[in-house]
C-alpha cells in the first residue's frame, strides 16, 4: 500500500512543507511555553504548537465540544484528506477506515472538569465530559466529520503509538479490510500536572537557561526529553486504487515490526533485544536486508537510557552495517510528542525520501562514547534515499518500527 496524502500540526510548522522545512533546517520549534503560566513547575519550555486557532479551523461550536488532542487531529486528517484528492462517497465510505490513536488523550478536559467540579459542584461538570477525554474521540469525530464508515479505532502505545497506527491501518488494506484509511496520532498534554510528573520522574530537561538547546539526542550532556505536542495523519490507499485514479504516491509503506519489551514500565531493555526485534521484524514483512537501509529516524528522546539503549539496538539489527546508515532524530527540534511522535517522524522519514535529504540531529555538540553511530549532527545531509526506517518506543515496553520505501511504477524494490 500507498501514502497518497499527508497532515501536520506540530512545534516546527502547522503544515507538512513548513514543519518539514523548519526540521531539515534544524530551525527548533522548542520555546518558553506561552499557553499558561509555569512559575509553579521547575520546567518552563516545551514544544508548543503554534499560532493554531480551533474556533478559525473548525468553527467555534466544534471547538468547544472537543479537546485540542482532538483538534490538531481533525486539522491534521483535514490537511491530509485534502492532500490526497480521495473523494468520499456512498459507494466507497464503507471501505475507508480510521485509526488514530493517542498516548494521554483529553487530559486537559479531565483537568479543568476537576477544577469546575472543584470549585462551583458536580452542575458545573459539562455533559460532554467523557466523549471530549476518551481516547478514541480523535478517530470518532474525524470519521463523523468526513462520513467514514469503515474500522474506526483508537490506539494507545505510549510513544510508540502513531507507528502502531500507521501500521496497523497497513494491515487492514493489506488484507482487503479496506480501500484507504485515515491513519495517525495527536497528542496535547503540555499541561502543568504531566509536566510535574515527567519532571519528578526525573525524564525531561531542566535547562531553562536555553530551551533551544534542551533536546540534544545521543549528545554526553543530554539531560531527558523536551515534552512537546501536535499531531499528524496519513492517507494510507491500496496501489492499485490509488493509480485508477491517478493520485499522488508519496511512498510505500513496506514493512511494519511491533515487539514487546516486557521489562519495565518507562525504562527500555537496557540491551535493545526488544527494539532490535522490532527493527528486524520490519525488515523482514518489507523483504529487505539491512544494507537497504539508507536512512533511520531514531526514537532519539534526549534521555541517557533512550538514547544509549537505542544505540545498542541498531547495532544488534545491523551489526557492523550500523556504523554505516546516516540516523538523526527529529525531536532534537519538535522536542517529544509522545503519543503523536510516530507519526509526525512517519512523515519527516517520507519527506526525506521524497527530498533526498537527511535532517540534522542538532545540539549533538559533545558526542556520548556509548552511542558512537552517525547521527547527522547539527547539518543535514543531501543523499539519495530509496528505503528508510523509523522507530517509536513507548512506555510499556511498546516498540513499533515502519519501513518506508520510494515509489516505484514498475513495482520492483
Amino acid at each position: 500500500m500507498v501514502i497518497t496524502g499527508m497532515g501536520i500540526v506540530c512545534p516546527t510548522g502547522n503544515s507538512v512543507e513548513e514543519a518539514w522545512s523548519n526540521t531539515a533546517q534544524g530551525i527548533t520549534g522548542i520555546a518558553p511555553i506561552t499557553r499558561f503560566d509555569t512559575s509553579r513547575l521547575e520546567n518552563h519550555f516545551a514544544g508548543e504548537v503554534k499560532n493554531f486557532d480551533p474556533d478559525a479551523l473548525l468553527g467555534r461550536r466544534e471547538a468547544r465540544r472537543t479537546d485540542r488532542v482532538t483538534q490538531m487531529a481533525m486539522v491534521s486528517a483535514q490537511q491530509a484528506l485534502e492532500d490526497s484528492g480521495l473523494q468520499i462517497t456512498p459507494q466507497n465510505r464503507y471501505d475507508i477506515g480510521v485509526v488514530v490513536g493517542t498516548g494521554i488523550g483529553g487530559i486537559a478536559t479531565i483537568i479543568n472538569s476537576l477544577k469546575n467540579f472543584g470549585e462551583r459542584g458536580s452542575r458545573a461538570v459539562s455533559p460532554l465530559m467523557v466523549p471530549m477525554m476518551l481516547p478514541d474521540a480523535a478517530s470518532g469525530r474525524i470519521s463523523m466529520q468526513y462520513g467514514l464508515r469503515g474500522p474506526n479505532f483508537s490506539i494507545s502505545t505510549a510513544c510508540a503509538t502513531g507507528n502502531n497506527c500507521i501500521g496497523e491501518a497497513a494491515e487492514m488494506i493489506r488484507r482487503g479490510q479496506v480501500i484507504a484509511a485515515l491513519a495517525g496520532s495527536s497528542e496535547a498534554a503540555l499541561e502543568e500536572i504531566t509536566i510535574a510528573s515527567f519532571n519528578n520522574m526525573q525524564v525531561i530537561s531542566r535547562r531553562n537557561e536555553a530551551p533551544e538547546k534542551a533536546s540534544r539526542p545521543f549528545d554526553l550532556e543530554r539531560d531527558g526529553f523536551v515534552i512537546a505536542e501536535g499531531a499528524a495523519v496519513l492517507m494510507l490507499e491500496e496501489l492499485n486504487h490509488a493509480l485508477e485514479r491517478g493520485a499522488q504516491i508519496y511512498a510505500e509503506v513496506l514493512g511494519y515490526g511491533h515487539t514487546s519489551d516486557a521489562y519495565h514500565v518507562t525504562a527500555p531493555m537496557e540491551d535493545g533485544e526488544g527494539a532490535a526485534m522490532a527493527m528486524l521484524f520490519a525488515l523482514r514483512d518489507a523483504g529487505l536486508s539491512s544494507q537497504q537501509i539508507g536512512y533511520i529516524n531514531a526514537h532519539g528522546t534526549s534521555t541517557p537510557l533512550n538514547d544509549k539503549s537505542e544505540t545498542l539496538a541498531i547495532k544488534r539489527a545491523f551489526g557492523e552495517q550500523a556504523y554505516e546508515i546516516p540516523i538523526s532524530s527529529t525531536k532534537s527540534v519538535t522536542g517529544h510528542l509522545m503519543g503523536s511522535a510516530g507519526a509526525v517522524e512517519a512523515i519527516f522519514t517520507i519527506k526525506a525520501i521524497n527530498e533526498g535529504f537527511i535532517p540534522p540531529t542538532m545540539n549533538l555538540d559533545y558526542p556520548d562514547p556509548d552511542c558512537d553511530l552517525n547521527y547527522t549532527p547539527h547539518i543535514g545531509v543531501a543523499r539519495e534515499l530509496q528505503f528508510a526506517m523509523t522507530n517509536s518506543f513507548g512506555f510499556g515496553g511498546h516498540n513499533a518500527v515502519l519501513v518506508f520505501g520510494k515509489y516505484s511504477s514498475n513495482g520492483s524494490h
